[in-house]
């Protein structure tokens, strides 16, 4: 008899809970700006970048898409893998603005399904799977072809929660301080701030 598979590190433990939603996150149906303009994943000065948008959805859930440009090939006329694998994080990492926690990625596993051709636009709905102390987990599904389409990625993911200075100690001065100039980028990140 085959034995059961061991959880993995993004397999939440079993005293997980899934909170609620938090005060002052955006409503269900509300789009979720860019955390930062310059972002490879959400940016919109970023020519080259996957330009993703994402929108709250219900509870702790959250719907994204981009469209897979010529840039963004691995092979011949399909998506690169590892552009993939940053457009689920990106969609899973918006997670946390529904917890009013900012948190980086601790760990991202993938599972491939099938090819995602340029010029086709990938549909991702991510959703919490549990929270333990600082840990998020969180899992996700691209389709192609709408929301209802074929799935042609999965993950799962571990995000650790941090406070600001997480970021404006190892980030490049120059660009903290443009994030810092941005009036609405600043008052959307204090509110975020995490007490531990």
């Amino acid at each position: 008899m085959p034995r059961p598979a061991a959880p993995t590190p993004t397999t939440p433990p079993d005293d997980a809970v899934l909170p609620p939603r938090a005060p002052g996150a955006p409503a269900p149906g509300t789009p979720i700006g860019p955390h930062y303009d310059l972002c490879f994943g959400c940016g919109p000065q970023r020519a080259d970048g996957l330009q993703l948008t994402a929108v709250a959805g219900e509870g702790l859930t959250v719907d994204a898409r981009f469209t897979v440009r010529p840039v963004h090939q691995g092979g011949p006329g399909l998506a690169h893998g590892g552009l993939l694998t940053t457009a689920m994080d990106e969609t899973l990492g918006t997670l946390n603005w529904l917890l009013h926690a900012p948190a980086v990625t601790g760990r991202l596993e993938t599972d491939f399904v099938r090819p995602v051709p340029v010029d086709t636009e990938l549909h991702i709905h991510a959703w919490v799977t549990g929270v333990h102390g600082r840990k998020v987990y969180s899992a996700a599904e691209g389709r192609i072809g709408g929301p209802d389409g074929p799935v042609a990625i999965r993950a799962q993911a571990l995000f650790i929660q941090v406070k600001l200075e997480h970021f404006t100690t190892h980030g490049r001065p120059e660009d903290i301080k443009k994030a810092l100039d941005d009036p609405d980028l600043f008052k959307r990140a204090r509110a975020f701030e995490v007490n531990p």
